[in-house]
């Protein structure tokens, strides 16, 4: 399967960290560099913005899902396609629809929540044998540590079978996260 449309979750708030945000400024440069087209939640907050501005500042695609459950004003500006959706729920299936990829930065509940979402979704596709989506994590700092011992704990206790534990590719870096996208082709 050819990675064309990476689908990133991310926050719409700015980290305490400086490190979190560079991250996500490479993660963008580095998908123009590969040639990929950014699937985002489309905000103009926070690290989406950061990744939006890498992205379409380097000559970069950018896929903004938007939903009107949220404020037009946050709507990010300029973006090569816009795709408006009623509400989370349906902007969450639009995103992981128009994906090749999926790779969730540090963020909070709305990133979580996608993250965890993406693994269900895959699971599923799993069972049905249908093509999966590569999903990775950017565990910069250690910041996933807890979910990937928190999914290891449920393989321990017989929650989680191990096949599906492996869905999920944890990368420390964004170098190494690219590195492993080039991989999955």
């Amino acid at each position: 399967m050819s990675i064309q449309k990476v689908l990133v979750y991310l926050g719409a708030t700015m980290p305490a960290d400086a490190s979190y945000a560079e991250a996500v400024r490479e993660l963008g440069e580095g998908l123009v560099r590969q040639g990929r087209t950014l699937v985002f939640g489309g905000s103009r907050e926070g690290t989406m913005t950061i990744l939006a501005d890498a992205v379409l500042k380097n000559g970069g695609k950018a896929i903004g899902v938007f939903t009107k459950a949220l404020p037009p004003d946050l709507l990010y500006p300029g973006l090569t396609q816009t795709i408006i959706t009623e509400n989370i729920l349906e902007r969450k299936e639009e995103m992981f629809r128009q994906a090749d990829a999926i790779i969730a930065m540090p963020g909070s509940f709305g990133t979580w929540d996608e993250l965890f979402d993406a693994l269900e979704r895959l699971k599923i596709d799993k069972i049905h044998r249908r093509p999966l989506k590569p999903l990775a994590v950017l565990n910069l700092h250690g910041y996933y540590d807890s979910v990937l011992a928190l999914l290891q704990r449920s393989v321990q206790e017989g929650y989680t079978q191990p096949h599906y534990a492996q869905l999920l590719h944890a990368a420390s870096s964004v170098e190494e996260l690219l590195e492993w996208l080039g991989t999955r082709e």
